[in-house]
């Protein structure tokens, strides 16, 4: 009898704790469409112009950030990330959703160039194309030709985060009601016009415009994180999920890396191939 009562308590365990695992890893997932990617500036950096570009560098910081048309741009890990505020969260940029005149920036101003750079010129911007591989450059053929005496001015820096530092900095809730009230500039770029919103959706949509399709075996849950974040779909925590995968596997090819997300459902800028082609 008592053996019989260990190993139902066995199975019991067994049974429960798989199921416990997947809901805090759901948890965890639900609400946080942004990514922390070890960026962390505790004061509003300075930022200096790109001679002939319309894009601002930051000397001071140890990575490769930018601010280009109302957005931070941050390279590391063979990934670009955007954020509308200097210290994140950040967001995935798809490389076939970055915008061309962050691809232009030359190579000089990356502060931390990674290896595939070395060799490339200091004066002219990465050599994508080859980095990411024929698929990505048929599709972004044009993006390193343009005229360079039309090139658009820069976006005003939006100098009011300066006050929002260290224990100030905003919570995602707060900060896209803080940029809407002090940032009073509309993106040129089509890409980052519609990359900005997308972001800007992801992070805060109230719940009563949301629409939910509810399993009838969550019926009666909360659809709440524990941590007070608001309910996602699925299909965008199995994308987050995705892109944390691959983020965090062993360095692939990167042609194969770059058609690997092509295959995987895009939640941002879907079928935008194109990027405001202005100054070619």
């Amino acid at each position: 009898m008592r053996k019989t009562l260990l190993l139902k308590a066995m199975l019991l365990l067994t049974l429960c704790f798989p199921m416990q695992s997947l809901a805090a890893q759901v948890s965890i997932g639900i609400g946080l469409p942004n990514l922390s990617i070890g960026i962390n500036l505790p004061i509003y950096p300075e930022l200096v112009a790109v001679p002939g570009y319309p894009v601002y560098y930051a000397p001071q910081v140890g990575g490769n950030y930018f601010f280009y048309d109302g957005m931070y741009w941050v390279y590391q890990d063979d990934t670009w990330y955007a954020s509308n505020w200097y210290n994140g969260p950040w967001s995935y940029v798809a490389p076939n959703l970055v915008p061309v005149y962050i691809l232009r920036i030359p190579v000089r101003y990356y502060n931390r160039p990674p290896a595939h750079f070395h060799g490339w010129r200091h004066d002219a911007p990465p050599r994508w194309g080859q980095h990411w591989g024929h698929e990505w450059e048929r599709q972004r053929k044009g993006w390193d030709k343009w005229n360079r005496s039309s090139v658009p001015a820069r976006a005003p820096l939006p100098t009011y985060q300066r006050q929002y530092g260290g224990d100030r900095y905003p919570r995602i809730e707060q900060q896209q009601d803080l940029h809407r009230q002090n940032y009073r500039h509309q993106s040129r770029d089509k890409s980052v016009r519609s990359y900005g919103k997308q972001q800007s959706e992801q992070r805060y949509s109230p719940p009563a415009r949301e629409e939910r399709h509810e399993d009838p075996r969550m019926k009666g849950q909360n659809p709440q994180t524990p941590g007070g974040g608001q309910y996602e779909p699925r299909t965008r925590v199995q994308e987050q999920r995705s892109q944390e995968r691959e983020l965090t596997h062993e360095p692939r090819g990167q042609e194969q890396r770059y058609q690997e997300r092509q295959r995987e459902p895009q939640g941002q800028g879907h079928g935008q191939k194109k990027d405001d082609d202005r100054g070619r």
